[in-house]
């Protein structure tokens, strides 16, 4: 099995939602981690706020952030730009990832070739 996870909700709302989101998120990606699947976390969007906060020991998800750091492919590089994230991205040395060349933008994961790749899509 293959499950691509795609992390949108933004920590800046400071909601128990967009934390519930990450958390049950990042609780998927280490349930098929642990199962042996082929599970890749990506962060788009607002989402991309996510890694700066997750890095904090002090976060309450930052164990579990640790626990599935291995699957994390990377953080929007459009989405990066556009909400602001670069610096915290780069702090948690994620890597920007742009192999879908959007016109107007410095490029975002292509999800077209996760799904060509057999990855089922989970958002969160």
């Amino acid at each position: 099995m293959k499950a691509a996870i795609i992390i949108l909700s933004d920590p800046k709302s400071g909601s128990e939602e967009a934390l519930g989101l990450v958390f049950n998120a990042l609780a998927a990606a280490y349930d098929f981690k642990q199962k042996g699947d082929d599970v890749t976390v990506l962060f788009q969007g607002t989402g991309t706020r996510w890694p700066g906060e997750l890095i904090k020991a002090d976060h309450p998800a930052h164990d579990l952030y640790e626990a599935v750091s291995d699957t994390v492919a990377g953080v929007s590089c459009a989405c990066t730009d556009v909400f602001g994230a670069t610096e915290e991205v780069q702090q948690a040395g994620l890597e920007l990832i742009k192999e879908n060349p959007v016109p107007g933008t410095s490029g975002l994961p292509s999800l077209q070739k996760l799904v060509s790749e057999g990855y089922t899509v989970l958002t969160f």
